[in-house]
Parts: C-alpha cells; sequence; structure tokens
C-alpha cells in the first residue's frame, strides 16, 4: 500500500509541519486571543452610555466591513502574495481597533462607524492570505489536516479570549481594544519576520510563467482594451471570478457554506434565548459553551486523522447530518438539560467531521485562482453570520422550538448541497493496449512515444 493510500496520524502530521506553518498557526493564535472586538463591542459601547440601537448599528458596520475584508484580502494575496496581505492587514488593524476606545464618547457616532467598519475589513482580511499560505506550505497529503489545525487555533483562542477580557473589563474596559490591537500588531511583526516572503508554490508559479509556461487560470492575452501588466491582472481577476459564477458545482458550495454558518451561529444567538424561556440558568448556557470547545480542541485533530481515509465528500455530507440531527436536539432542551448536552456534542462533532473537508476544499483550486476562491467562501460565510441574529431572533420567536427542526433541516439542506459541491468524478480507468503482450495492464503514458 502506498502512503498516500494509509491512514494519517496525528503526531505524522504534526512532525510533517514545516516551521513556518508553526510560525502562521501561532500567529493566528495570538491574534484570536486578543480578538475582543466583535463580542464586546456592543456591550462596551452601551457601557459608555451609548443607546442599544447605536451599539448594534456599529455592529453592522464591523459585520459589512468583514465581508468586503475577506473578499479584498483574497484580492489582494492574489497580486501580492500572503505575506504581505497578513503584514498589512495585521498592521493595519491595530491602530484602527485601538482608537475605538477612543470614539465611544458622545457625538462620534460617525467616525466611530468608519472606523470599527475599517477595523472589520482590516482585521479579517488576512484569513485567505493565512489559508493559501497554509495550503501552499503544507504537503498535500496532510491538507486537510492542516486546516484542521488553524480551526483549532481559532476555536483555543475563541475559548480563552473571553476569560481574558473578564480580567481585563475589572481593571479598564478601555484595555480590551488595546490589548486587541496590541496583538494585532505583534501578528504584524512577526509574520514580517518569520513567515516567507514567497511561497515554493509562489516560486514555482513565476518561473513558469519566466519559462514561458501554460498561463494562469483566467489570463487573457494583451489587447486594445487591455495593455500592460494592470490591464492584463484586471482581465484575469475579472475572468477568475466570472469562471466562479459559471462553476455550478462551487456555487453549490457556496450555498452550502452560507446555510451551514447561518445555522450553526444559531447555537450562540438563539440557543440562549431557548435556555433563559426554558428557565435554566444562566450558567448553564456557559456549561454548554465549555463542553463544546472541550470536545473540539482535544478531538478534531484526531477524527480529522481518523476520517482521513474516507473520500471527501463522505465526510462532508455525513458531518452535515450529524450536525442537523444535534440542532434539532436542542428543540428538546425544555424537557431536560441533557438534551441541550447531547446536542451540543452532535453539533461540534458534525462540525468536527465536516469542517475540515470544507475549509480545505478553495484550497484545491489552481493557484492562479485559488486566493480569490477562498476570499469569496470566506465572504459567504461572513455574510451568513451578519445575517444569522436577524434570521435567529424572529425565526425562533415565530416557531419557539420547532424553529430548531427548521435548522437541521436547512443544515440537512447544506449537506445534500455540500455534496454536489465537492464530489469528484470517479476518474476514468487507464486505457490499455490489448496488443501490448507483457506491458499489458500499464496505464498508457500521455505523450509518450510510439
Amino acid at each position: 500500500m502506498k502512503k498516500e493510500d494509509t491512514p494519517i496520524g496525528v503526531f505524522e502530521a504534526l512532525k510533517a509541519t514545516p516551521t513556518p506553518v508553526r510560525y502562521l498557526l501561532g500567529g493566528v493564535l495570538i491574534n484570536q486571543l486578543g480578538a475582543f472586538v466583535q463580542t464586546f463591542l456592543v456591550l462596551y459601547l452601551t457601557f459608555r452610555g451609548m443607546s442599544v440601537a447605536a451599539a448594534g448599528l456599529t455592529l453592522v458596520a464591523y459585520s459589512v466591513g468583514s465581508i468586503f475584508g475577506t473578499m479584498l484580502g483574497g484580492e489582494f494575496t492574489q497580486r501580492f502574495g500572503p505575506r504581505a496581505t497578513i503584514v498589512t492587514a495585521m498592521a493595519g488593524s491595530a491602530p484602527l481597533v485601538a482608537a475605538i476606545s477612543w470614539l465611544s464618547g458622545p457625538g462620534m457616532l460617525w467616525p466611530l462607524l468608519v472606523v470599527v467598519g475599517l477595523a472589520g475589513l482590516f482585521t479579517q482580511a488576512y484569513r485567505p492570505a493565512a489559508a493559501v499560505m497554509l495550503s501552499d506550505l503544507m504537503p498535500d497529503r496532510y491538507q486537510v489536516m492542516a486546516f484542521s489545525m488553524m480551526r483549532i487555533a481559532l476555536n483555543i483562542g475563541a475559548a480563552l479570549a473571553p476569560l481574558i477580557a473578564a480580567g481585563l473589563i475589572l481593571v479598564d474596559w478601555d484595555l480590551l481594544f488595546w490589548i486587541d490591537g496590541g496583538t494585532a500588531l505583534v501578528y504584524a511583526l512577526l509574520a514580517f519576520a518569520l513567515l516567507p516572503k514567497k511561497t515554493a508554490q509562489e516560486e514555482a508559479d513565476v518561473e513558469g510563467a519566466a519559462e514561458g509556461g501554460t498561463a494562469p487560470v483566467g489570463a487573457a492575452s494583451a489587447g486594445a482594451d487591455g495593455k500592460g501588466a494592470d490591464g492584463e491582472e484586471a482581465r484575469r481577476t475579472g475572468s477568475a471570478y466570472a469562471a466562479m459564477l459559471r462553476d455550478r458545482k462551487y456555487l453549490y458550495y457556496l450555498a452550502a457554506v452560507l446555510l451551514g454558518s447561518l445555522t450553526y451561529a444559531q447555537g450562540h444567538i438563539a440557543l440562549p434565548l431557548e435556555l433563559v424561556a426554558d428557565d435554566y440558568p444562566t450558567s448553564f448556557y456557559s456549561t454548554v459553551l465549555t463542553v463544546s470547545s472541550v470536545v473540539l480542541i482535544t478531538c478534531e485533530l484526531k477524527i480529522t486523522a481518523y476520517l482521513s481515509r474516507l473520500p471527501k465528500h463522505v465526510r462532508v455530507i455525513t458531518g452535515h447530518l450529524v450536525e442537523a440531527l444535534g440542532l434539532a436536539v436542542y428543540g428538546l432542551s425544555s424537557r431536560s438539560g441533557a438534551f441541550t448536552i447531547a446536542g451540543a456534542v452532535l453539533v461540534v462533532s458534525g462540525i468536527m467531521i465536516a469542517a475540515p473537508s470544507m475549509f480545505a476544499h478553495p484550497a484545491t483550486f489552481p493557484s492562479s485562482v485559488k486566493a480569490r476562491y477562498i476570499g469569496t467562501m470566506q465572504a459567504v460565510g461572513g455574510a451568513a453570520g451578519a445575517v444569522a441574529p436577524l434570521f435567529g431572533v424572529y425565526a425562533w420567536t415565530a416557531l419557539g422550538s420547532g424553529f430548531w427542526l427548521l435548522c437541521g433541516i436547512v443544515t440537512a439542506l447544506a449537506g445534500l448541497l455540500a455534496l454536489a459541491g465537492v464530489r469528484q468524478p470517479p476518474e476514468p480507468a487507464p486505457a490499455v493496449d490489448p496488443e501490448a503482450g507483457a506491458d499489458e495492464g500499464r496505464p498508457e503514458v500521455v505523450g509518450g512515444a510510439s
């Protein structure tokens, strides 16, 4: 059995992780440990005396900025490379986030909205670049494991950040944004000092272009309406997105990301409302979150490694169906808290099964379009996160516990769309020359001499 066909071990994958990837993931973790804006912005502004409506508007500005940030981050990465994008995004994010505390006074709403929107844009612009660099640096055999590692780094940061914030708030609320800006600046400095200027994939692309190799996907020859490098790049960009819109399978995948992100977010939006309505203490919701975080952080790598022997489409549909079951079980929370815990474990289990493959999928596209595909996927997920509160509050208010059955159905539908989007047709059998004699059964060499 070839090594590529054998199951992947966790320690094998960790050992095979290149040093630059370790630096990259370490920077992601450091940045996430200080990611306080989206979680605490509304609480901070209302504490400073701003109305709930105005504070909510700032969160909308941040979400809109985040959506555009991932798209622009993908485009910037495609043009200038992952390292330059990460450094620029994090260095730009640092002062913007730190300035939020200085713009929270009366009469500063419009400047605050501009700064918060730009903070969302710069803060999220690094993510496509990090995903591209991860894909370029990690050996092909460990691609899905690599994206699982990145998810774990993000989730460890997301789990610890509220605990850090609780301590900072006791000292000074403003520290939230100063520390957030500080961690972004630290990540920018680490990226500048430790990450490679060009990955091996980028260097290979440059050499291929210099030697007159195949043009990148979406490239067009310069003409009267597109002279020079700028015109050529503009054409290439338009062609890449046009090709994406014509790619039915990728549109199915994006629809799955949209619906799956919309329903997954309800564990942080509608589930607290459900538990309050069912008369559970506030601490119980914290227990549910803790159980989910512990299961995900401790088990995802092992589950990803174990399931690596299965085809991608099997992992994707299975994970969505398990998550759908968990969301439906939330509807039984009024009967017993055990159902809530069981639902949380099922939801996070489904995420662990499907999410690494889902996150890694855009990185399988050619390097000439990969960053744009990744940025588009992340923008779609960000858009889902932006509308999730409206959908969750309205639908849960209208349906009550039946809302969770709806979430389960929508997640199952997302699984079917994902199945259609990522499933690859079987490879054709190799051509065989019946007169080859002793060579019978060997695959035909394309372009070989007769």
